[in-house]
Protein backbone atom coordinates (compact mmCIF):
# COMPACT_ATOMS: atom_id res chain seq x y z
CA UNK A 1 0.00 0.00 0.00
CA UNK A 2 0.84 3.83 -0.56
CA UNK A 3 0.47 5.16 2.95
CA UNK A 4 0.30 8.61 3.57
CA UNK A 5 1.45 9.56 6.91
CA UNK A 6 1.35 12.94 9.34
CA UNK A 7 3.52 12.74 12.53
CA UNK A 8 5.73 10.25 10.79
CA UNK A 9 9.02 11.83 12.71
CA UNK A 10 7.94 11.71 16.32
CA UNK A 11 8.62 9.09 18.65
CA UNK A 12 5.67 6.59 17.70
CA UNK A 13 5.91 7.58 13.64
CA UNK A 14 9.32 6.74 13.16
CA UNK A 15 9.15 3.53 14.83
CA UNK A 16 5.92 2.64 12.99
CA UNK A 17 7.41 3.97 9.36
CA UNK A 18 9.99 0.85 10.41
CA UNK A 19 7.47 -1.40 10.37
CA UNK A 20 5.81 -0.07 7.44
CA UNK A 21 8.52 -0.27 5.41
CA UNK A 22 9.68 -3.49 6.47
CA UNK A 23 6.51 -4.77 5.29
CA UNK A 24 6.75 -3.30 2.43
CA UNK A 25 4.29 -0.55 1.96
CA UNK A 26 5.47 3.06 -0.15
CA UNK A 27 5.58 5.97 2.70
CA UNK A 28 4.71 9.60 2.53
CA UNK A 29 5.30 11.95 4.96
CA UNK A 30 4.31 15.15 5.78
CA UNK A 31 6.54 17.36 7.64
CA UNK A 32 7.70 20.54 8.43
CA UNK A 33 11.02 19.97 8.04
CA UNK A 34 11.08 17.53 4.83
CA UNK A 35 14.65 16.96 4.72
CA UNK A 36 15.13 15.38 7.20
CA UNK A 37 12.42 12.75 6.85
CA UNK A 38 14.56 10.15 5.13
CA UNK A 39 16.68 9.96 8.12
CA UNK A 40 14.49 9.98 10.78
CA UNK A 41 11.47 7.42 9.15
CA UNK A 42 13.84 5.47 6.27
CA UNK A 43 15.12 5.36 3.38
CA UNK A 44 13.27 6.08 0.42
CA UNK A 45 10.40 7.42 1.85
CA UNK A 46 8.63 10.35 0.22
CA UNK A 47 8.29 13.80 2.10
CA UNK A 48 6.17 16.60 1.62
CA UNK A 49 6.04 19.92 3.84
CA UNK A 50 2.47 20.79 3.50
CA UNK A 51 -1.45 19.32 2.75
CA UNK A 52 -2.08 21.14 -0.57
CA UNK A 53 0.69 18.53 -1.87
CA UNK A 54 -1.87 16.59 -1.93
CA UNK A 55 -3.52 16.53 -4.85
CA UNK A 56 -6.84 14.79 -6.24
CA UNK A 57 -5.46 13.21 -8.63
CA UNK A 58 -2.71 11.41 -6.23
CA UNK A 59 -3.42 8.20 -4.86
CA UNK A 60 -3.22 6.94 -1.05
CA UNK A 61 -4.50 3.72 0.13
CA UNK A 62 -4.49 4.42 3.81
CA UNK A 63 -4.03 7.35 5.88
CA UNK A 64 -2.57 7.62 9.51
CA UNK A 65 -2.85 10.93 11.32
CA UNK A 66 -0.45 11.20 14.06
CA UNK A 67 0.42 14.56 13.82
CA UNK A 68 0.47 17.22 17.31
CA UNK A 69 2.48 19.56 19.26
CA UNK A 70 3.52 17.71 22.64
CA UNK A 71 0.89 18.78 25.02
CA UNK A 72 3.02 18.55 28.44
CA UNK A 73 6.12 20.53 27.04
CA UNK A 74 5.26 24.28 27.48
CA UNK A 75 2.73 26.01 29.34
CA UNK A 76 -1.36 26.21 28.40
CA UNK A 77 -1.41 29.52 27.51
CA UNK A 78 -3.70 30.82 25.67
CA UNK A 79 -1.51 30.37 22.46
CA UNK A 80 -0.31 27.61 23.75
CA UNK A 81 -3.87 26.12 23.56
CA UNK A 82 -4.36 27.61 19.96
CA UNK A 83 -1.26 25.68 19.11
CA UNK A 84 -2.14 22.56 20.15
CA UNK A 85 -5.66 22.54 18.97
CA UNK A 86 -4.66 23.84 15.51
CA UNK A 87 -2.10 21.07 15.39
CA UNK A 88 -4.77 18.29 16.25
CA UNK A 89 -8.00 19.62 15.28
CA UNK A 90 -7.67 22.06 12.58
CA UNK A 91 -5.03 19.97 10.59
CA UNK A 92 -7.28 16.79 11.04
CA UNK A 93 -10.16 19.05 8.90
CA UNK A 94 -7.85 19.98 6.58
CA UNK A 95 -6.83 16.38 6.23
CA UNK A 96 -9.92 14.98 5.73
CA UNK A 97 -10.63 17.50 3.22
CA UNK A 98 -8.14 16.40 1.39
CA UNK A 99 -9.18 12.90 1.73
CA UNK A 100 -12.83 13.84 0.55
CA UNK A 101 -11.56 15.65 -2.53
CA UNK A 102 -9.32 12.84 -3.80
CA UNK A 103 -10.53 10.70 -6.27
CA UNK A 104 -9.51 7.88 -5.25
CA UNK A 105 -9.91 7.55 -1.91
CA UNK A 106 -8.28 6.11 0.99
CA UNK A 107 -9.78 2.49 2.13
CA UNK A 108 -8.76 4.01 6.24
CA UNK A 109 -7.53 6.56 8.25
CA UNK A 110 -6.38 5.50 11.32
CA UNK A 111 -6.05 8.79 13.50
CA UNK A 112 -4.21 9.50 16.38
CA UNK A 113 -6.23 10.56 20.04
CA UNK A 114 -5.56 10.16 23.97
CA UNK A 115 -6.70 7.95 26.51
CA UNK A 116 -6.82 11.54 27.78
CA UNK A 117 -10.52 11.72 26.09
CA UNK A 118 -11.65 10.21 29.34
CA UNK A 119 -10.51 13.13 31.35
CA UNK A 120 -10.06 12.46 35.63
CA UNK A 121 -12.50 9.47 36.56
CA UNK A 122 -10.80 8.04 39.75
CA UNK A 123 -10.61 4.31 40.15
CA UNK A 124 -13.65 3.74 37.04
CA UNK A 125 -12.88 1.11 34.84
CA UNK A 126 -12.80 2.79 31.14
CA UNK A 127 -13.45 1.04 27.85
CA UNK A 128 -13.95 2.88 24.11
CA UNK A 129 -17.73 3.15 25.24
CA UNK A 130 -17.12 5.24 28.15
CA UNK A 131 -17.96 9.31 27.58
CA UNK A 132 -15.80 12.26 27.23
CA UNK A 133 -14.39 13.91 29.95
CA UNK A 134 -14.04 17.38 31.03
CA UNK A 135 -10.99 19.75 30.98
CA UNK A 136 -9.13 21.53 28.00
CA UNK A 137 -7.22 18.09 27.34
CA UNK A 138 -10.40 15.78 27.37
CA UNK A 139 -12.18 18.37 25.14
CA UNK A 140 -9.17 18.48 22.97
CA UNK A 141 -9.36 15.14 22.36
CA UNK A 142 -12.82 14.95 21.33
CA UNK A 143 -12.96 18.11 18.83
CA UNK A 144 -9.72 15.90 17.35
CA UNK A 145 -12.16 12.63 16.77
CA UNK A 146 -14.67 13.98 15.94
CA UNK A 147 -12.51 16.07 12.99
CA UNK A 148 -11.51 12.71 11.41
CA UNK A 149 -15.20 11.12 11.99
CA UNK A 150 -16.05 13.26 8.91
CA UNK A 151 -13.97 10.68 6.83
CA UNK A 152 -16.37 8.40 7.22
CA UNK A 153 -19.11 10.08 5.30
CA UNK A 154 -16.79 9.63 2.25
CA UNK A 155 -17.22 5.90 2.77
CA UNK A 156 -13.62 5.85 4.57
CA UNK A 157 -12.88 3.66 7.24
CA UNK A 158 -12.09 5.36 10.33
CA UNK A 159 -10.17 3.89 13.34
CA UNK A 160 -9.42 6.44 16.47
CA UNK A 161 -5.92 5.68 18.65
CA UNK A 162 -6.78 6.52 21.80
CA UNK A 163 -2.98 6.64 22.69
CA UNK A 164 -1.71 5.88 26.86
CA UNK A 165 1.99 7.48 27.23
CA UNK A 166 3.81 5.04 25.15
CA UNK A 167 6.70 3.47 26.80
CA UNK A 168 10.16 3.82 24.07
CA UNK A 169 13.98 3.67 24.84
CA UNK A 170 14.22 6.27 22.34
CA UNK A 171 12.95 8.98 24.74
CA UNK A 172 8.96 9.70 25.40
CA UNK A 173 7.76 9.68 28.90
CA UNK A 174 10.87 7.26 29.91
CA UNK A 175 13.09 9.61 28.25
CA UNK A 176 12.22 12.25 30.62
CA UNK A 177 11.75 10.12 33.70
CA UNK A 178 15.16 8.36 33.54
CA UNK A 179 17.86 10.92 34.21
CA UNK A 180 16.06 11.44 38.01
CA UNK A 181 15.30 8.06 38.45
CA UNK A 182 19.17 6.85 37.53
CA UNK A 183 20.37 9.03 40.04
CA UNK A 184 17.59 7.60 42.86
CA UNK A 185 15.53 11.10 42.84
CA UNK A 186 12.59 9.75 41.60
CA UNK A 187 9.38 10.79 43.13
CA UNK A 188 5.76 10.25 42.86
CA UNK A 189 3.27 12.62 41.81
CA UNK A 190 0.93 13.88 44.14
CA UNK A 191 -0.41 11.15 46.36
CA UNK A 192 0.64 8.39 43.52
CA UNK A 193 -3.49 6.96 43.59
CA UNK A 194 -4.22 8.34 40.33
CA UNK A 195 -3.80 5.79 37.46
CA UNK A 196 -1.84 5.74 34.54
CA UNK A 197 -2.42 3.40 31.34
CA UNK A 198 0.56 2.70 29.49
CA UNK A 199 2.14 0.97 26.63
CA UNK A 200 5.07 -0.66 25.18
CA UNK A 201 6.23 1.11 22.10
CA UNK A 202 6.10 -2.59 20.40
CA UNK A 203 2.92 -3.34 21.29
CA UNK A 204 1.37 0.49 19.52
CA UNK A 205 3.08 -0.57 16.71
CA UNK A 206 1.37 -3.97 16.14
CA UNK A 207 -2.00 -2.85 17.10
CA UNK A 208 -1.64 -0.39 14.68
CA UNK A 209 -0.54 -2.47 11.83
CA UNK A 210 -3.63 -4.97 12.73
CA UNK A 211 -6.03 -2.08 12.85
CA UNK A 212 -4.44 -1.17 9.19
CA UNK A 213 -5.28 -4.39 7.71
CA UNK A 214 -8.32 -5.14 9.39
CA UNK A 215 -11.20 -4.41 7.49
CA UNK A 216 -13.91 -4.79 9.63
CA UNK A 217 -12.07 -2.35 12.58
CA UNK A 218 -13.51 1.07 13.22
CA UNK A 219 -14.15 3.75 15.64
CA UNK A 220 -12.50 4.23 18.88
CA UNK A 221 -9.66 2.42 20.33
CA UNK A 222 -8.09 1.99 23.86
CA UNK A 223 -3.85 1.61 22.64
CA UNK A 224 -3.23 0.86 25.93
CA UNK A 225 -2.07 -2.14 28.06
CA UNK A 226 -3.68 -4.55 29.74
CA UNK A 227 -2.91 -3.94 33.38
CA UNK A 228 -2.70 -0.01 34.05
CA UNK A 229 -1.19 1.28 37.15
CA UNK A 230 -1.33 3.47 39.77
CA UNK A 231 1.68 6.49 39.35
CA UNK A 232 3.09 5.00 42.52
CA UNK A 233 3.36 1.78 41.18
CA UNK A 234 4.72 3.01 38.41
CA UNK A 235 7.43 5.15 40.35
CA UNK A 236 8.37 1.89 42.35
CA UNK A 237 8.28 -0.65 39.06
CA UNK A 238 10.81 2.23 37.22
CA UNK A 239 12.90 2.08 40.51
CA UNK A 240 12.66 -1.44 41.05
CA UNK A 241 13.94 -1.78 37.48
CA UNK A 242 16.75 0.70 37.54
CA UNK A 243 17.81 -0.50 40.99
CA UNK A 244 17.68 2.54 42.43
CA UNK A 245 15.45 4.30 45.80
CA UNK A 246 12.34 6.73 44.43
CA UNK A 247 11.53 8.23 48.27
CA UNK A 248 10.27 11.27 47.32
CA UNK A 249 7.21 12.57 46.36
CA UNK A 250 6.39 15.85 44.20
CA UNK A 251 3.32 17.65 46.49
CA UNK A 252 0.82 17.99 44.59
CA UNK A 253 0.69 21.49 45.22
CA UNK A 254 3.80 22.28 44.00
CA UNK A 255 3.53 21.04 40.74
CA UNK A 256 0.25 22.87 40.06
CA UNK A 257 2.16 26.46 40.79
CA UNK A 258 4.98 25.36 38.67
CA UNK A 259 2.59 23.92 35.60
CA UNK A 260 -0.30 25.49 36.00
CA UNK A 261 -3.31 23.68 34.33
CA UNK A 262 -1.63 21.13 32.81
CA UNK A 263 -0.48 19.93 35.88
CA UNK A 264 -3.99 17.79 35.54
CA UNK A 265 -1.64 16.13 33.01
CA UNK A 266 0.47 14.54 35.87
CA UNK A 267 -2.16 14.20 38.63
CA UNK A 268 -5.73 12.97 36.82
CA UNK A 269 -5.53 9.85 35.52
CA UNK A 270 -7.36 6.79 33.55
CA UNK A 271 -7.84 3.46 33.98
CA UNK A 272 -8.25 2.18 30.38
CA UNK A 273 -8.43 -1.17 29.29
CA UNK A 274 -8.78 -2.39 25.67
CA UNK A 275 -11.88 -3.72 25.33
CA UNK A 276 -11.95 -3.94 21.63
CA UNK A 277 -8.40 -4.82 21.06
CA UNK A 278 -8.43 -7.60 23.10
CA UNK A 279 -12.23 -8.80 21.44
CA UNK A 280 -10.11 -8.78 18.06
CA UNK A 281 -8.20 -11.46 19.91
CA UNK A 282 -4.49 -9.31 19.83
CA UNK A 283 -2.41 -10.47 22.02
CA UNK A 284 -0.11 -8.17 24.52
CA UNK A 285 3.83 -8.76 24.27
CA UNK A 286 3.99 -6.64 26.56
CA UNK A 287 1.11 -6.74 29.16
CA UNK A 288 2.87 -6.33 32.51
CA UNK A 289 5.00 -3.08 33.49
CA UNK A 290 8.00 -4.96 34.76
CA UNK A 291 8.04 -7.05 31.94
CA UNK A 292 7.99 -3.58 29.36
CA UNK A 293 10.57 -2.25 31.59
CA UNK A 294 12.47 -4.98 31.85
CA UNK A 295 12.78 -5.33 28.11
CA UNK A 296 13.59 -1.62 27.18
CA UNK A 297 16.25 -0.71 29.69
CA UNK A 298 18.10 -4.19 29.01
CA UNK A 299 18.25 -2.65 25.30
Amino acid sequence: MHIFITGGTGLIGRQLCKALLADGHELTVLSRSPASVQAKCGAGVHAVSSLAQWQPGQTFDAVINLAGEPIVDACWTARRKQILWESRVTLTGELVRRIAAAEHKPAVLLSGSAVGYYGDRGDAVLDESADAGEGFAAQLCKAWEDAARVAESAGVRVCLLRTAPVLSNDGGLLGKMLPPFKLGLGARLGDGKQWMSWVHTDDYVAMTLKLLRDGRASGPYNMAAPQPVTNAEFTASLAAALHRPAPFAAPAVLLKLAMGERASLLLEGQRALPGKMEAAHYRFAFANLADALRDLLGK
